[in-house]
């Protein structure tokens, strides 16, 4: 027993919320959902785990909200009406989560009529006073009023984050607050709490709120000065809400002295009864926990000895901080790839086929020769029923000599011809990961693939923007087996080779081959089962099923379809811009004194700033100054000629080397057509992005840009044509902010740039509309003082004064970017109206960069995730649409941003235009009801270019 005695207050609420969002629906025996009591035993495991392994509290408990209601409800009626019901299959695990806590012979605290954090803050006191040590396993700002080194030989009060792993004393409240924790309760009543409804003073975020509670000591202080300080809102909002901000110092203000129903002395560690807790994990179906607990791997000798052993399967662990969603899984054997079968004869495959269709889900990979899915070889199937039920079927396996020896295998016509009724069959669902890329190897040989689920996809529904690396993550099928499995796969270059010595896949030895291929399988059954269930617990199952799982087969059409382009024309321009490019490297020269090599950032920086003597450069870590965008801009803005022919000279190289030179490498030979290919995960919002060549990111509005988009053209007969949303994200924002001023002049049909400089200025001419469509859009970015100052030539000091007329004449916009940066901080995610949820774990970063970068992107996630959503929906049902009205022929090809291709025959343009508009501007119902009207944008032309 330590000399001092150190007691540990659990925050049970917020275990219980953490494991619910973070943990699949799991049901006991007897068919109740335990998914939260699970996570919630396997954290109070672990954090007894990490206790003992560190300074191990003597005494410990763990305090829970007893109900909804508090005496705070009675002070203000409005308190915490914001939040809503618990979700239905959590209600029923609150006893479960008790009964868990009593299991481990822990003392339970919950009380009537006060909130967990008041008993927290009785406990804590009492127990300082008695001299003490007291941590608070919490991260809840409310709870850092209490932290602080004891008085008189008094304890010391700090607080223990368990997600980041991190303590909270006296440093790290003033370095989050800017006051010691004493004040935080002044902070918290200016800025008020929009998850509790605590009202606060609008308009008063964070950083004003601690400035003032800084500079005047108190929060009364703070309002007494507010006669003295001069005309501003500021000023307006401190006197006009007084009695707003007295009000909530009064909510944020802990209770203290709650009668304490279990002593001090009663909450000391003894050994763990092991009946009571084999019992409950017994009754509940937790055998994994129940396993550990049997072999002695953590049968406790006191409760800070719980060290579970890690289990073979790392899956079944408690999720870490910064290592991803980790969840529970299933029970599953560990990966054994020699169980796996290599499937040469019709017979054998007969028999997985009639296996498949019996058990009615089977994952499919296919392997081919290439990435291109539209050019690449078939060379096998693999198939998996269960774990380590996997099989591969090799079709073009052998060396490329045509005296080569090749291995026994099934015809591919054959084997096509057998898999064809399995692969089509809507009695059977076909899972992949990245199946878009086998639905067009597949269809090519003339399968359907159909009813399909796709494992990237369910992920980067859950966890669009959280991964291993705390920053996005990926979504390839290796990294979330590493992360939700514990299990790293083959990688090609395994059974490949890499460089010289590489060998097609073709090639594999089939033995090594069935590894490969039937994993690939296997680990794509077991993700779906991990995967897919959480979609229902953690709200991913509307955008999965109504927004994305759609799409898959639009999308892998769309790439089929493929886009002519005019390899004349790109020849040709490609031609000019090198003789442009060889002019401007002159022109360059001649301002440099001498000959150099300007696409070399290192000889460019010399250039500029030791010969040329130009103010501003900055020399990296590596030495070299820097010669990026931003610095050119900024030197030709300074009136350095130089500097200005770079930046043509860079963009004239981009565009050849991009898109003149490379879309004449793209064009496929057998259809000559260009094929990109789409992510679905590419972009953390839901935008789909584009690689193979990158159609996004053709110049819009530049004369160079419009050149080449005059090379994409329609076949002879045909036309394209482009239907475009018309300033969708400010529609969107209009709506979503609930702007009136926005929405009248959506809903009449203004010039919304026009309206807006209206508002700033006064007036509406050229260079005032220019202006506010720049504000428009920066803002929704989130955009700085600074970055607004660099766009439009301006002082930041300038910037920061139209930011602030801005939100003055758009209120809601403020309003709506201040709920949004509170919600993402409070819940990690952002959402959209479809409930796409993007995560953003920098959110609250120590860095500033990283932080303000999260914080812009959080801003602008639920606008630009919205319109994603929704053309997304009108792409899924913009063929059945078209096939309903008896326009077969028309094809969708490109998706860019807020646009869609498509190619049709000329006499069936004037039929077609309103079946596009109307499927466009009806895309969000009946899910969503937009108040705002979507416009919609058409033109045709033989040309991409001519459509607009």
């Amino acid at each position: 027993m330590a000399d001092k005695q150190h007691l540990y207050l659990v925050d049970g609420s917020a275990y219980i919320f953490r494991a619910y969002h973070r943990l699949p629906p799991l049901t006991n025996p007897e068919g109740t959902p335990v998914g939260a009591a699970y996570g919630y035993t396997t954290m109070l495991w672990k954090l007894a785990e990490d206790l003992h392994t560190a300074d191990g509290p003597t005494h410990l408990a763990v305090v829970l909200d007893k109900s909804s209601k508090s005496f705070r409800n009675d002070i203000y009626d409005q308190y915490k009406a914001n939040r809503p019901e618990p979700p239905e299959d959590l209600r029923p695990q609150f006893p479960l989560i008790r009964d868990a806590t009593r299991a481990f012979s822990l003392p339970l605290v919950e009380e009537p009529d006060v909130e967990a954090d008041d008993m927290i803050a009785s406990y804590a006191r009492a127990a300082a006073a008695q001299g003490w040590d007291v941590t608070i396993v919490s991260s809840d700002k409310d709870l850092m009023q209490l932290v602080g080194p004891g008085k008189d030989g008094a304890g010391t009060i700090d607080m223990l984050d368990t997600m980041k792993n991190a303590r909270i004393g006296v440093p790290e409240v003033e370095e989050k607050f800017g006051v010691a924790p004493e004040l935080v309760g002044d902070v918290l009543a200016l800025m008020g709490d929009s998850v509790d409804n605590i009202p606060g003073i609008f308009g008063v975020g964070p950083k004003t709120a601690s400035k003032l509670i800084a500079e005047h000591g108190s929060l009364t202080a703070a309002l007494d000065s507010a006669a003295e300080m001069k005309k501003s809102k500021l000023k307006e909002r401190l006197i006009e809400h007084r009695a707003d901000a007295e009000l909530s110092r009064v909510l944020v203000t802990l209770k203290e002295d709650c009668p304490l129903p279990i002593p001090l002395e009663d909450m000391k560690l003894e050994g763990v009864p092991p009946g009571p807790l084999a019992d409950f994990l017994t009754t509940h179906g937790f055998t994994s926990l129940l396993r550990r607990l049997d072999t002695g791997a953590g049968s406790p000798s006191r409760k800070t000895d719980l060290n579970p052993a890690k289990q073979e399967n790392a899956g079944t662990q408690p999720a870490a901080a910064g290592a991803g969603n980790r969840q529970p899984l299933p029970e599953m054997p560990a990966v054994d790839r020699t169980a796996y079968t290599c499937v040469q004869t019709e017979d054998a495959l007969q028999q997985w086929i009639d296996r498949a269709f019996a058990a009615r889900l089977v994952a499919v990979d296919t392997e081919t020769s290439a990435l291109d899915a539209i050019a690449a070889d078939l060379v096998g199937i693999s198939l998996a029923l269960g774990p380590n039920d996997a099989c591969y079927i090799p079709l073009a396996h052998g060396g490329s000599d045509m005296f080569a020896e090749r291995p026994e295998q099934i015809p591919l016509d054959r084997a096509i011809a057998m898999l064809k009724p399995l692969l089509e069959s809507d009695a059977v669902v076909k899972v992949g990961q990245n199946i878009k890329y086998d639905l067009n190897v597949l269809a090519r040989h003339g399968i359907a693939v159909s009813p399909i689920e796709d494992t990237m996809i369910v992920s980067f529904a859950l966890d669009a923007g959280r991964g291993t690396d705390g920053i996005g993550g990926g979504h390839g099928m290796d990294e979330l087996s590493v992360r939700h499995l514990g299990h790293a796969p083959l990688a090609f270059k395994d059974v490949c080779g890499t460089g010289k010595k590489a060998i097609p896949f073709g090639e594999v030895q089939l033995d090594r081959a069935t590894e490969y291929a039937a994993e690939d399988a296997d680990v794509t059954w077991r993700l779906y089962k991990h995967l897919k269930p959480r979609l229902a617990v953690e709200g991913g199952t509307r955008v999965y099923e109504r927004v994305d799982r759609p799409l898959i087969p639009v999308v892998a059409r769309m790439e089929r379809e493929g886009i002519k382009v005019d390899r004349a024309a790109l020849s040709r321009l490609s031609e000019e811009f090198a003789a442009q490019i060889g002019t401007l490297e002159k022109q360059i020269h001649e301002l440099a004194g001498e000959e150099f090599t300007v696409g070399s950032p290192k000889q460019l920086g010399d250039i500029l700033f030791d010969k040329l003597g130009h103010k501003g450069g900055k020399k990296g870590k590596s030495g070299q100054y820097s010669t990026d965008q931003s610095v050119l801009e900024r030197l030709a803005g300074d009136g350095a000629e130089i500097a200005t022919k770079v930046l043509e000279w860079r963009q004239l190289s981009k565009l050849k080397s991009t898109y003149t030179d490379a879309l004449q490498a793209a064009i496929n030979p057998a259809t000559g057509r260009v094929h990109t290919s789409y992510s679905l995960v590419g972009a953390q919002t839901g935008r789909l992005s584009s690689t193979d060549p990158n159609l996004q990111n053709i110049p819009i509005r530049t004369a160079i840009g419009r050149q080449i988009r005059e090379a994409f053209v329609a076949d002879e007969g045909n036309v394209l044509l482009a239907a475009d949303y018309s300033q969708i994200e400010l529609r969107l924002a209009a709506h979503m902010a609930d702007v009136p001023e926005l929405k009248q002049a959506f809903e009449a049909g203004e010039d919304i740039h026009a309206r807006t400089a209206k508002e700033m200025y006064g007036e509406v001419t050229r260079d005032t509309r220019a202006a506010a469509k720049t504000i428009n859009f920066a803002i929704l970015y989130g955009i700085s003082r600074w970055g607004l100052a660099g766009r439009l030539g301006i002082e930041p000091d300038e910037a920061q004064a139209m930011i602030n007329r801005y939100f003055e004449r758009f209120p809601g916009i403020q309003k709506y970017i201040a709920h949004t940066l509170e919600s993402v901080r409070e819940r990690g995610y952002s959402e959209t109206l479809f409930g796409r949820k993007t995560w953003f774990p920098r959110i609250e970063s120590k860095n500033q960069a990283e932080r303000q970068g999260s914080e812009r992107a959080a801003i602008n996630a639920p606008i630009q995730g919205t319109s994603a959503d929704i053309i997304k929906r009108a792409m899924a049902r913009m063929m059945p649409a078209l096939a309903d009205a008896g326009l077969q022929n028309v094809r969708m090809l490109l998706q860019v941003h807020d646009e869609l291709v498509f190619e049709l025959p000329e006499g069936d343009v004037d039929a077609a235009r309103p079946v596009i508009e109307r499927v466009m501007a009806e895309a969000a119902l009946p899910s969503v009801k937009l108040s705002v009207p979507l416009g919609i944008e058409i033109g045709t032309g033989k040309s991409w270019d001519a459509a607009h």
